[in-house]
């Protein structure tokens, strides 16, 4: 063999060794790529279907117990109850919102049970409480919770609410002020809750106008006529037929509604992870108007002479000019002149859920809320 060949077939082996560690390590970066996407997107589907069950955990560690009261209404109200074993604390009553339930507060109950005494409720037409439509009106709910607070709580307490429990909560302290030494307003849609002043708002186009529809459609399941025709789904320009067949995959095979969605982020599943305890005649009364029957928002919010805290969350609006908030800063800027010495806060974005999604923020602004009370 020349010099030349053996140059020659030594330098074809030095590059197919060079050839063969680049694709070794292209391939072993490829490897770790899929690996770490694949335990990246297990620990995602993990978290969107299990999210809640820690929380609850928590709950149950820091010493809450869930209990039932039948009231002189005859109605029964399901509730939670942290521990007082000294009966020291100052009782706190949390008022959920639409289509929500008492765990929905899971993030800040074991928090709160350091400062309160905290009583979370299901309000009528949700979860465990009594669901009759012949209770569905803010003037029936608030006597109902009025009655809890004297026969179970059997002494003044803060009331929180959010969203129509903050409206309840409102008119708790303006009739009942006997019973009431503060309330905080968590985000609740004064002057955006009757029909009339709805239309234009993500609530009612996502919310209360398919819910009726979905009363009318014949459908057992709410899930998937939701993904297929809700206000939001529909904004994904044909990628909704993706969650509305899985849903109704899922409700076929489990007779039970799709409450979670492994590849949805559990933040956009959130709001129907307690829609198979929810009557849906409940919001029938928001969509015909018939739930403030006989009330006047502008004289529940004079009638308040307590202190108050009210936490707005940011009005936005869509592209189509859709408000996607409760209320908008006209409405917000009218709460705070109608209630005497109120105290507003705001949040950084139109999230409406504060306490599950701010909920550190939350607990700042009960503490605070505590602190200048006992002062």
């Amino acid at each position: 063999m020349s010099k030349n060949q053996a140059y020659t077939e030594k330098k074809t082996w030095t590059v197919g060794r060079v050839i063969k560690r680049i694709v070794f390590i292209l391939l072993s970066v490829i490897l770790s790529i899929v690996l770490i996407i694949s335990i990246a997107g297990g620990i995602f589907a993990y978290n969107n279907l299990h999210y809640d069950e820690n929380d609850m955990k928590k709950v149950w560690k820091a010493g809450y117990t869930e209990k039932q009261k039948t009231l002189p209404s005859g109605t029964i109200l399901n509730y939670a109850e942290s521990a007082d074993e000294k009966g020291e604390k100052t009782p706190l009553l949390l008022i959920h919102g639409q289509e929500m339930a008492w765990e929905d507060y899971a993030r800040v109950l074991p928090t709160l049970a350091d400062t309160y005494h905290v009583y979370a409720v299901d309000c009528h037409g949700h979860g465990s409480s009594s669901h009759d439509p012949a209770f569905y009106t803010c003037a029936k709910m608030t006597g109902d919770l009025v009655a809890f607070i004297e026969t179970v709580i059997r002494k003044p307490c803060v009331v929180s609410g959010h969203s129509s429990g903050g409206i309840l909560t409102a008119n708790i302290a303006a009739t009942a002020p006997q019973d009431v030494l503060g309330i905080v307003l968590e985000d609740p849609p004064f002057f955006s809750v009757q029909p009339e002043e709805m239309q234009n708002t993500f609530v009612w186009k996502d919310g209360f106008e398919i819910m009726h529809q979905f009363l009318g459609s014949g459908e057992k399941y709410f899930t998937p006529y939701y993904y297929k025709n809700g206000y939001m789904w529909k904004m994904f320009q044909g990628l909704e037929a993706f969650p509305a067949a899985t849903a109704k995959e899922y409700t076929e095979k489990n007779g039970a509604e799709c409450k979670k969605i492994w590849y949805m982020p559990y933040s956009w599943t959130h709001g129907l992870l307690y829609v198979d305890e929810y009557d849906f005649q409940f919001a029938e009364t928001f969509y015909n108007g018939t739930w403030l029957e006989g009330l006047s928002q502008e004289d529940i919010l004079r009638n308040i002479n307590c202190p108050c805290t009210y936490i707005k969350a940011k009005a936005s609006y869509g592209d189509d000019g859709v408000l996607y908030a409760a209320n908008d800063e006209d409405d917000a800027a009218k709460v705070v002149s109608l209630i005497s010495g109120c105290k507003k806060v705001e949040t950084a974005s139109s999230d409406h859920d504060i306490h599950f999604v701010y909920a550190r923020q939350f607990i700042e602004i009960m503490e605070d809320f505590h602190n200048e009370l006992t002062k």
